[in-house]
């Protein structure tokens, strides 16, 4: 049943809440105070505007206004703004109605002005060091012990499979010991260099093998059209690993990776011409409610072991690749997109 449209009068004027409704075509018709107010631009500005073009991150908003049947949408974090300026991040709702749409936001953190996955206190750095000192010495340890076993397994040239274990192993000692010296000491950001993002999601799937063994099914759902583009191998190797392992954290059955290119998406404060369309998509328990509006945040976890790290540092690589993260979630079904432009609009900032 359609919900009726919001008329303009006193009652949604003295709203603290941000409201925005739109027609049939999802343009904006009208606003209350707190709307512009929140985001910061004149109510002028807005009218006539896209709805659809104040995400600026991801397109969630999008796709449920041109394509979903359901009357009300629920908005996780979603990045609204105008575009070119500074986003504000949200909770919230999107709703079909009589007259066309309305939108009502509950802006994150203190008036939703910055992104909360970006904070990181100053003692929490300090933990973080001190983690990566303690883990130098056994990660060196392991090293030893791979490259002994790579010695042994070379004398037995009958036994292939157990040398791509090895080496695999050796592989991510590597890698982790890259991270914990970024840790230790922080450095620039690597130049991005061309890569295929099969290849990463190859390494990610021989990861969940050996980690979930036979009980979950992970299966590819890839476009092999996709050209390589330019970024980091190995912190997207590490977003999407902890994105898989997330779901298996979860007691999923199935994981799905899924490749795509599409066009003309909002990510940030641009339209890209063409971007990458990343998912992760599992069967598992699902994003609990209590945790949806601050999962990018450090040290937020569902489970009285976890660290609460590996999803803020998804965002963050997401970030240093001037893409998005986004999730929508629901017991049994739940779907984390990374977006990943494919070409750098001039004057693009920096992240």
């Amino acid at each position: 049943m359609s919900l009726p449209a919001p008329p303009p009068g006193p009652t949604l004027d003295q709203l603290a809440t941000p409201l925005a409704w739109a027609d049939r075509q999802g343009r904006i018709v009208g606003v209350n105070p707190a709307f512009p107010r929140w985001l910061g631009v004149g109510t002028r500005r807005l009218v006539g505007q896209p709805l659809a073009a104040l995400e600026l991150e991801g397109d969630a908003l999008a796709r449920f206004l041109e394509q979903d049947e359901r009357e009300m949408l629920r908005l996780h974090r979603i990045a609204l703004g105008m575009p070119g300026e500074e986003a504000r991040y949200a909770d919230g709702w999107v709703a079909r109605t009589a007259e066309g749409w309305l939108l009502e936001a509950h802006p994150s953190g203190a008036f939703g002005a910055a992104d909360p996955a970006q904070s990181l206190p100053g003692a929490l750095q300090a933990a973080l060091k001190g983690l990566a000192h303690e883990l130098r010495n056994p990660l060196a340890g392991l090293k030893g012990a791979a490259q002994l076993l790579a010695r042994r397994a070379n004398l037995r040239p009958e036994e292939s499979g157990e040398r791509e274990l090895i080496e695999l192993i050796g592989a991510e000692i590597d890698r982790l010991s890259q991270l914990v010296e970024q840790l230790m000491s922080p450095a620039p950001q690597r130049p991005h260099a061309p890569l295929n993002i099969h290849a990463v999601l190859e390494r990610v799937l021989r990861l969940a093998e050996t980690e979930g063994g036979w009980a979950v099914r992970m299966q590819r759902d890839y476009d092999p059209s996709i050209p390589e583009f330019s970024g980091d191998a190995d912190r997207l190797t590490q977003a999407v690993w902890n994105l898989v392992r997330n779901a298996l954290q979860a007691s999923a059955s199935t994981i799905i990776l899924r490749t795509r290119v599409e066009s003309g998406l909002h990510i940030r404060d641009h339209v890209h011409a063409r971007a990458l369309r990343v998912e992760i998509v599992d069967d598992g328990r699902g994003v609990p409610d209590e945790l949806a509006e601050h999962l990018f945040l450090p040290l937020v976890s569902g489970r009285a072991e976890g660290t609460g790290l590996g999803l803020a540092l998804a965002h963050q690589v997401a970030r240093e690749h001037r893409g998005s993260l986004t999730f929508r979630s629901r017991p049994g079904h739940t779907v984390f997109t990374l977006l990943l432009p494919q070409n750098e609009p001039e004057g693009a900032p920096s992240p």
